[in-house]
């Protein structure tokens, strides 16, 4: 049911406005190396969707499938400490990659955000570009538009945007394997010559921004290749 209202994406005007808060922990001290951040914020979006507990008869069924019939929107917060510590207490599922954090919660109406992420910080929430590492086995590749400067905060929700738009292309046996990774993702940047060529496939999964923050409306976010993982064995 989730997955085919994402596959869908025939979605009616709203009358409330729903959002996905996605809670990115940035300590003052050791903070995590970007790309790691923005892997666990695609993993753990992904996560919420296909959460048992967002099945028919679970317990978020009716949230989740309320915002997936609207658009998919979020909203990226930093914590630390304290901060952090209480949005464990909340719905939502935290994925960590190399040390970095992300807790995406359960859809919420945007006037019913919890106390405790409503007082959370959006902006502050950038990090240096850092150089990834190899792409691990079974990873899904995330590409991230060359041309268009996005802070942390931002692209942590439109690699979200990616990872559940490609969950609806794959097999039950992928997503089988996916889920025993924790549905692991490598973000990367590619040459502008190797976005230019993958935008025009037919094979790839493409994120168009609605343009409410930071690029223009229609902007292309991210592209995510529906048969391309990282090398496995």
């Amino acid at each position: 049911m989730i997955l085919d209202l994402i596959a869908s994406r025939n979605y009616a005007e709203e009358s409330e406005v729903r959002a996905m808060p996605m809670v990115l922990r940035i300590e003052r001290v050791d903070p995590p190396a970007r790309t790691a951040l923005l892997e666990a914020a695609a993993a753990s979006a992904v996560a919420v969707c296909l959460d048992p507990r967002a099945d028919v008869d679970g317990e978020w069924h009716e949230a989740v499938r309320a915002w997936v019939a609207g658009r998919i929107r979020k909203v990226s917060r930093r914590a630390r400490g304290a901060q952090w510590d209480a949005v464990q207490e909340l719905p939502g599922v935290t994925i960590t990659v190399d040390g970095a954090s992300v807790r995406s919660l359960l859809p919420t109406l945007v006037s019913e955000t919890p106390r405790e992420v409503a007082k959370l910080q959006i902006s502050g929430s950038d990090l240096p570009v850092d150089e990834p590492g190899p792409v691990p086995a079974g990873a899904r590749l995330l590409y991230v538009n060359p041309r268009v400067e996005m802070s942390a905060g931002k692209l942590a929700a439109q690699v979200g945007h990616a990872s559940m738009l490609l969950a609806p292309h794959l097999s039950a046996d992928e997503l089988k394997v996916w889920a025993s990774l924790d549905y692991r993702c490598a973000v990367r940047t590619p040459s502008v010559a190797a976005w230019d060529s993958m935008i025009h496939r037919g094979d790839v999964v493409a994120v168009r921004d609605a343009g409410f923050t930071e690029v223009e409306p229609g902007t292309t976010t991210v592209l995510s290749p529906l048969f391309e993982t990282g090398e496995i064995g």
